[in-house]
């Protein structure tokens, strides 16, 4: 639940909003165009905030080889002598093995949040209703870690209660005033996030000759979509834990690398990381469907821009 006071807020955040609400006047990463859609819903600025969180990533598991024991350097099936069988496995942060990184996915998740928190609880003691615009970047701190950064639009619709927890979204102005006028609101941003990784054993490396040819290789569009497929789980996860019904998805990534095997020397692992990204959202009207669109502000309001436009249709004033 966001905290109206600033209590969670470092003490120059707190002075900071202090000085906006005292001024009267109110800052906005908006443009033009994204101001002017907003204010065609209702809604009206109230400030620019953020939220930041350094992070340093110490203990990240996936130190063991996934695959690398037993039978799973062999590649594919592979049955023992004894009857058994083995499958090299493509071990994914949210499926817990002993290979996997689960303890990095879980400081992802902890920062992410952190951040996001905070930019929230900024747009409560603004009086705002939500956070639009939202910008979601990490980047490496100087000092060592990561800094993790959330930083957005807070609006308010005027005369309307205190939402119990502020909304925040990765929409622009025009699609978050689309959505609205389609009788949707955002419920808050929804993150999912997955590790996968994979021991290059004989199958893959026979796959991945030259001689072989043009010929998939298995056991990588295994590991792109399982990690792929983790992702998505833990993205529904976020939704169901926002008390959403459906996502809006802006950012789908997918960076893989790789690094030599700790269970062998002259060995490969490859590693899989998937970021997805979305707004969550929830419906505020049966009705609004039903209802004819309203006009969604998107002209520009300089004169000299609309004079411009007035003389390539040869229109003269």
């Amino acid at each position: 639940m966001s905290d109206s006071t600033g209590a969670g807020l470092p003490p120059h955040a707190r002075s900071r909003l202090a000085e906006i609400r005292s001024s009267g006047t109110w800052g906005s990463a908006l443009t033009a165009d994204e101001f002017a859609a907003v204010r065609s819903t209702g809604f009206e600025p109230a400030g620019q905030v953020l939220g930041a969180a350094v992070y340093n990533l110490g203990y990240r598991a996936g130190y063991g080889c996934p695959g690398g024991w037993g039978g799973g350097f062999f590649g594919g099936t592979f049955t023992t002598v004894t009857g058994d069988t083995w499958n090299t496995p493509t071990q994914t942060s949210g499926g817990g093995g002993w290979a996997s990184f689960g303890p990095q996915v879980q400081a992802l998740y902890a920062a992410r949040r952190a951040a996001i928190g905070r930019m929230t609880e900024e747009c409560a003691i603004l009086g705002g209703h939500g956070v639009v615009a939202v910008s979601l970047s990490i980047g490496a701190f100087p000092a060592g870690g990561l800094e993790f950064k959330a930083i957005g639009t807070a609006v308010r619709a005027p005369g309307a209660p205190p939402l119990r927890q502020p909304f925040s979204s990765d929409l622009s102005g025009q699609d978050f005033a689309k959505l609205f006028l389609a009788g949707w609101m955002p419920a808050g941003l929804a993150v999912g996030l997955s590790i996968g990784a994979r021991h290059d054993d004989w199958g893959v490396r026979s796959q991945t000759r030259w001689g072989t040819g043009n010929a998939e290789v298995t056991g990588y569009t295994e590991l792109v979509n399982a990690t792929r497929h983790d992702a998505r789980l833990q993205l529904a996860a976020d939704v169901a834990r926002l008390g959403a019904t459906g996502v809006v998805v802006s950012v789908s990534q997918l960076r893989v690398h790789e690094r030599e095997c700790p269970a062998q020397d002259g060995r490969r692992d490859h590693i899989a990381e998937a970021t997805t990204i979305g707004t969550a959202i929830v419906p505020f009207s049966s009705s609004a469907a039903t209802r004819p669109p309203a006009s969604l502000a998107i002209l520009s309001l300089d004169p000299q821009r609309r004079q411009a436009a007035r003389t390539r249709i040869g229109r003269q004033p």
